[in-house]
This record gives structure tokens, C-alpha cells and sequence, in this order.
């Protein structure tokens, strides 16, 4: 089927006029006919007759781009002109835009046609993507259990073939959980490479991302490419771009270097270990050397400036939806609580938190100077039952949080660094895990690359779910 195809190939051959996109619009709407409603991947679909008579325009048009003629659908925190934009809350149930947010106007320029949505938890908060509005994302590999978030929705939709690429965000996780959760890649890139829109405070909100996501490393890159470039109206942007020239290097004499669990700073269930320890020896098999690392920095520091900036950004950002009693009656719990624990903190304890952070990124940095990548579990917990908010032990510890079974993803994220999700295989049960493999700030090529190599050894994600056309 055309929906099996990568988005690189899927591009080349609509330039190439040997498939045209209402072609390729036609397979997808019928296979997300056939199989969204059971894992609720896809939200706002726009009407089928509207969207064929698009992709009949663009096999008419001027070629605008890598992406022209293909089907996407933009992460439903994303504002998109006349597409509602939802943000899986209630309160914005019926938003429809007048403008586009930066990132979807990127990939309408590069010639995407959006079809709906992809679903997410209400704000982003919390790596299970349901909400009042659109209900739960499903996993395609288990449909009893959750595609992780908040980038669920894309990844869900990669895994079981309703999209050929996928954008996605990532604060605490977004970009790397789901895709370990449901067999695709996700990368996050260096803070700044996909700069955010000039809204509300940008010289502090640095811990949160965009990002692309895909079934090959390939279309990952490709996608960054589209994403990359600086907004001059925001601060510490990145001008790299090209990185899908750079993919084909030589791994061989690389020193990568294995965190695990953190000297045990962040349990694991059983057998996530074991699995990224097998995937690692990919890397060794390609000419890399692999090392244990012992942990650089005190995992509670990390923690607890992650939750002092986080807490103080959500509170600065949400403020005005919780001072408005109706409206903060419609905010989900673990929202209320992220504002309530920024609006009790001083000036004093955001510039500790700060400070961690800056102690961290030299840390890291100096790491780095003996390892050309550092690795990882991309998550904590096998793909939980989606009936669950949210885990409520790992590893037989009692969560504190709503989100601390998902503490492994803070290094990266704290730091602002590259990181890429790769699929590190299927545990006992079935159901698929993954790796975070980064590096220091700017190394996105680099890693990608390293990526590129690690998927021409594996290639994960041409194991199909089982009920979505796999074996």
C-alpha cells in the first residue's frame, strides 16, 4: 500500500509524477477510515471531498517543497488557520484559528496538506495522551494500553500507517516516550534549531521543544530541515540546516557511553534495561565503542530544578485560566497543581533552579568531551493500560508526581540537548521500548547520523502492529 511507504519515498515519487497526491490522499483517508477509530490517533479530520480536492490543486501546482501533496496532520497544540485547535481542553473545545502558528505555516510552505489533528493531552501535560475533548489515543501495537504523549497521537498514527511523518513537541518526554512507546523515531532537537512563535515570555521558556517525528531516520531529518531556521523575533536561535545530506558517515571509532539507570537514581521496570543493553550492541557490531557511564550529576538536583522551572513556566503561562474560577474549574487536576506549585515559589528558589541547571550544562559538557553520544532509556515503564491516568509506582517505588515515571527524560530536557528516540526491539509482552541517544548542544547532525546508521542495522519500525497490517 501506498501508507506503507516512507515520506522520502512518498515525496519522490509525487515529483517524479509516478503517484499523484489525490492518489496518495485517497489510500489515506481509507486506511484511516479503516483503522483510526480503533486507537483514536487522528482528531478534527476534515471532510474527505475538501481534502481530495486539495490534493488534485496540488497535482497541479508548482512544486512548493519536500512535502508537497502529503498528507499531514499537525499535533493539536498547534495553532492551524481554520483547522481547530484544540489543545485537548475544554476550554478551547470549539478554537478555530485565524493564523498559523510558525510550525504549521512551515509545512504548509513546504507543501503539506493537513487533515486533521493529531491527539494530545489537555496542554501537553501528563505522557498519556487522553482528554475530555477527543477522548484517549490507543496503542497500535496493544490497544489496551497508551501510546505515551503528549505526542501520542503522531506517533500512533506513524506506527499504524495514517501518516508518513509526524511533527511533535517535547518538554518533559513528548518527543521520545511516545516513539518508544509505539516503535517510531522522535527527535528533540538543540533548544533554538525549531524556534517557538514570539508569544508571552521567550528568554526563559527554554525547556520546551518541537520537533519531528518518523517510521526512518531519513524522514526525521528531512522533516528538521523543513522545521529548522530561526524566528529573528525570538532569542538563541539556531541556523543549522542540511541535515539530511549529512546522514551517511562512518560510525566507527565513536565512544558512546551508557547512563542506564542512573546508578539506580531512575527505576526501571523489568526487562527496559536489558532490552536498551541489547540495542546498545548495534552500536559495538558498527565499530563504536560503548562504555557504562557512572551518573555525572546528583539525580535530585536535576529533579528538583525540573520541577521549580517547570511548575514556575506553567504557572506564568496557565495564570490567567486559573484566576478565572469558571475556567479553572475545566482544567484537568495535574494542570492545577503545576499552577498552584509555581504560584507559591520565590524569586530565590526559580534562580537556584536556575543555577542547578547552569551546573548541569557544564557538567554535561564536559562530558562530552569524552563521548561523542550518550544513551539512555527513553522511558521508565512498559506502555501502561490506558484506562490509568498515569502509573502510580516503577519499579515498586511510589510515585510522588504525576510525571516522575517519567524522570529519565529530564537530563536531555534540562539541558536543551539533541536527542533521538531510537526503537530498541519488544519485550516479553509484545510491546515496544526505545533509547535516547544524545549528545552536547548543536550536535544534532552528529547524532542524527548516528541514528542513521543504528536504523540501516535494525529498522524497528518495519515491524508492523500485529492488527494493523503486520504479520
Amino acid at each position: 500500500m501506498l501508507t506503507d511507504l516512507s515520506a522520502t519515498d512518498l515525496s519522490a515519487r509525487i515529483a517524479a509524477r509516478e503517484t499523484s497526491a489525490a492518489e496518495l490522499m485517497a489510500a489515506t483517508l481509507d486506511w484511516i477510515e479503516a483503522v483510526n477509530p480503533r486507537i483514536n490517533a487522528i482528531v478534527s479530520l476534515r471532510p474527505r471531498d475538501v481534502l481530495m480536492d486539495e490534493a488534485v490543486r496540488a497535482d497541479h501546482e508548482p512544486r512548493k517543497g519536500w512535502l508537497h501533496g502529503l498528507p499531514m496532520a499537525p499535533k493539536d497544540l498547534v495553532a492551524t488557520r481554520g483547522l481547530r485547535t484544540t489543545r485537548g481542553s475544554p476550554l478551547f473545545a470549539d478554537h478555530v484559528p485565524v493564523a498559523d502558528d510558525l510550525l504549521a505555516a512551515r509545512l504548509r510552505a513546504a507543501g503539506a496538506i493537513f487533515i486533521g489533528k493529531t491527539n494530545t493531552p489537555e496542554f501537553g501535560l501528563g505522557s498519556h495522551s487522553f482528554n475530555p475533548v477527543h477522548g484517549t489515543t490507543l496503542n497500535p501495537y496493544d490497544t489496551a494500553a497508551s501510546a505515551g504523549g503528549s505526542s501520542g497521537g503522531a506517533a500512533a498514527a506513524l506506527a499504524a500507517r495514517m501518516l508518513p511523518v509526524a511533527d511533535g513537541s517535547d518538554m518533559m518526554g513528548s518527543l521520545r516516550n511516545p516513539a518508544a512507546f509505539c516503535n517510531v523515531y522522535g527527535f528533540r532537537p538543540s533548544w533554538g534549531l525549531v524556534p517557538p512563535d514570539a508569544e508571552g515570555d521567550t528568554f526563559m521558556a527554554t525547556l520546551s521543544t518541537c520537533g519531528p517525528m518518523g517510521r526512518t531516520v531519513e524522514d526525521v531529518a528531512r522533516l528538521l530541515d523543513v522545521l529548522a531556521g530561526p524566528n529573528p523575533a525570538v532569542p538563541f536561535a539556531r541556523a543549522e540546516q542540511g541535515f539530511a545530506a549529512g546522514l551517511e558517515t562512518d560510525p566507527r571509532g565513536l565512544r558512546i557511553g551508557w547512563l542506564g539507570d542512573w546508578g539506580g537514581a531512575y527505576a526501571c521496570e523489568p526487562g527496559i534495561l536489558d532490552l536498551c543493553e541489547t540495542a546498545l550492541s548495534v552500536f559495538a557490531d558498527l565499530g563504536c565503542t560503548v562504555e557504562d557511564v557512572a551518573p555525572p550529576f546528583p539525580a535530585e538536583r536535576l529533579w528538583h530544578a525540573w520541577i521549580t522551572l517547570r511548575a514556575f513556566l506553567n504557572a506564568g503561562s496557565k495564570r490567567a485560566l486559573y484566576d478565572d474560577p469558571a475556567k479553572r474549574a475545566q482544567l484537568k487536576p495535574e494542570a492545577v497543581w503545576e499552577i498552584e506549585q509555581g504560584l507559591h515559589l520565590s524569586a530565590e528558589a526559580v534562580y537556584a533552579a536556575s543555577a542547578i541547571r547552569s551546573q548541569w550544562y557544564a557538567a554535561a559538557a564536559r562530558l562530552f568531551e569524552d563521548y561523542d553520544a550518550l544513551v539512555l532509556p527513553s522511558a521508565q515503564v512498559w506502555p501502561f493500560a490506558a484506562s490509568l491516568r498515569h502509573p502510580e509506582a516503577v519499579g515498586g517505588r511510589p510515585l510522588d508526581t504525576y510525571h516522575r515515571w517519567m524522570e529519565v527524560v529530564i537530563p536531555v530536557s534540562l539541558a536543551g540537548l539533541p536527542a533521538l528516540a531510537l526503537p530498541a526491539g519488544f519485550g516479553a509482552a509484545g510491546l515496544p521500548m526505545g533509547m535516547q541517544v544524545f549528545g552536547p548542544a548543536g550536535a544534532d547532525a552528529r547524532i542524527l547520523a548516528l541514528g542513521q546508521s543504528y536504523h540501516r542495522a535494525t529498522d524497528w519500525p518495519a515491524r508492523r502492529p500485529p492488527d494493523f497490517g503486520g504479520a
